[in-house]
Order: C-alpha cells, then structure tokens, then sequence
C-alpha cells in the first residue's frame, strides 16, 4: 500500500486568504455588512458557506441575497487569484515526497474543476500529482467527504488498489477537511494559513501545523512507509 497525500488547495497550496477575504468583504457589502479582517474572518469562518454569512447576518440570507452575494464573491475572488501564489515551500514539498513508488500525492478540491486544473497547469504542478480533482457540481455529490471518497476511489482503481483511505492523509486548511477524512478512513493533518484559527482547527483533535514541512512531517509519521 502507497503512503499517499491528498492535498487541499485554497489556503493549503496556494496561499489566497487575502483574496477570499476581499471577496467575502465584497459579497458582505451587497447586503450592507461591515468589512472583516482577516483574523475576524477566521473566527467567524463556517462550512456551509451560508452558515458564515448567516452567522455574520444574524438571519439566514434570502435566496436572492445569497445569490447576489455568492455572484460577488466570485468576480472579486477571480480578479483578485491572479496576485495570490503558493504556499512557502510548496513546490520543493510536492517535489520531495515521492520516491520509489512507494510513495503518491493528488489534488482535491471543493474549487471548480475547470477553474482549478488550468490554474496547476499554470503554476507548473500538475506533473507532481497523480490525480487532481475539483468540485464539478455532479448530481448526488455534495460535500467534501463524498468528493473525498469518489476521489480515493478513482485513485484506488487507477493504482490496482495500493491507494487505500488507512494509508492517506488529507493536509487542509479547514475543519471540514479533518470531518471529510475521518467519514472516509483517511488521516487529517490541519495548516493554519488558511480559513480558520489555530484554536478552532485543534478542537477537531488531529495534528495542527504553522507551515507545509510541518505537515509533511506529520504525514510521514501517520502513514510514512
């Protein structure tokens, strides 16, 4: 069985919280909110995203608020995703883990598939990746811990089954994720350069880390082979 990462991007790889954060504040804006900073917006974060927004509110948006907001979100984020680059580290990190064959890493994410893949195209990463997966909206697949499972699937069938969720570890940014690993079988390793606080990333009780090596480290202790 592979040792094998499955990596996050939006706040794992790629270091955008400045952008998302602007973005929020722009969606925020539609409906009149106070702008947030980025340490407000990490105490505040929620997944769904409408339990955030419903939180800052104190209602749940309408439908066509949230409509307006989530457009709003997205313009700003995508005007802003071009200045936004990778985590330190990242690249040597995704370089250095593979060896011998023992040892594999793939993308998932909850950003769009056809938004995403040009994007690691872009930045020169595809080719450290065995699979890279984004949310492409298919009926019935809601969540990260049922794209998680589809995407372990996929991997386990392409790899002869030597991809295995014992064997893998998610590195996230994000409470969902350690949720999403646990549902599946998988191990979870939380960085706190992206969506939420240090203290509300430890109350999920897996490792939390300040930077990629950190992460690594602790993928290599939990299933290094």
């Amino acid at each position: 069985m592979r040792a094998h990462i499955v990596w996050d991007w939006n706040g794992t790889l790629f270091d955008d919280i400045t952008a998302v954060v602007a973005a929020s504040n722009a969606a925020c804006a539609e409906i009149g909110l106070e702008p947030l900073t980025v340490e407000q917006y990490r105490a505040s974060y929620r997944v769904p995203v409408i339990d955030f927004y419903e939180q800052l509110m104190g209602r749940r948006p309408s439908p066509e608020e949230w409509e307006r907001m989530d457009a709003s979100f997205h313009v700003h984020y995508t005007a802003r995703r071009d200045s936004c680059g990778l985590t330190a580290g990242a690249e040597q990190l995704l370089a250095g883990w593979p060896g011998g064959g023992l040892r594999s890493q793939s993308l998932l994410s909850m950003y769009g598939h056809a938004e995403l893949v040009p994007l690691v195209r872009r930045l020169g990463l595809e080719r450290h990746f065995v699979r890279v997966d984004g949310r492409d909206g298919t009926s019935g697949v809601s969540g990260k811990a049922e794209y998680l499972r589809r995407h372990l699937d996929a991997l386990s069938a392409e790899a002869g089954g030597q991809v295995a969720p014992a064997g893998t570890v998610l590195i996230g940014d994000a409470v969902d994720d350690a949720r999403a690993a646990a549902r599946v079988g998988a191990h979870a390793v939380l960085f706190t350069g992206g969506s939420h606080t240090r203290a509300e990333l430890e109350r999920v009780g897996v490792p939390v880390v300040d930077t990629l090596a950190e992460a690594v480290a602790q993928a290599e202790r939990l299933v290094g082979s």
